[in-house]
């Protein structure tokens, strides 16, 4: 089976449809949380950028702008069964190459805080103090493009 490749993925479209799918398995079923129609649909003007397989999205994260040269990254979810295998590596490169393009300087995020020391391999900086956010411990952490 090819490597996933990374793309955006249009609003509304199967992909990334099927992209809330996979946060949903991912992100939200584990801690017995779901999305609701007001936040799903707070996300029409972010970028969803999927790793596609086939006609599989394996793997999903989301930026926001917040700022003029600022975004968020969000939601960050990799199929269980590919954890581990350089995909979320490639899906964050890819985020912050199209940051670079369209001049975000900065990308910020909230890391659950396993997922911490992924971040700090791929160069990003861990800042202030640990907090809770939907019931689990984060870290608010950052990358200067």
């Amino acid at each position: 089976m090819s490597a996933p490749s990374p793309q955006l993925l249009e609003w509304g479209s199967k992909l990334q449809v099927q992209s809330i799918g996979l946060r949903y398995e991912v992100l939200r079923r584990p801690l017995g949380l779901f999305y609701t129609p007001e936040e799903l649909g707070e996300e029409v003007n972010q970028w969803h950028i999927g790793m596609v397989r086939g006609e599989r999205v394996v793997a999903v994260l989301l930026l926001k702008k917040i700022d003029g040269n600022i975004a968020k990254m969000r939601q960050v979810a990799v199929a269980e069964a590919l954890q581990g295998k350089g995909i979320g590596n490639d899906l964050v490169r890819f985020s912050e190459e199209l940051c670079r393009r369209e001049g975000i300087a900065r990308i910020e995020l909230h890391a659950r805080k396993t997922a911490v020391p992924f971040y700090h391999s791929l160069g990003y900086f861990s800042e202030g103090d640990e907090f809770e956010e939907v019931g689990i411990p984060h870290v608010k952490m950052f990358l200067q493009l």
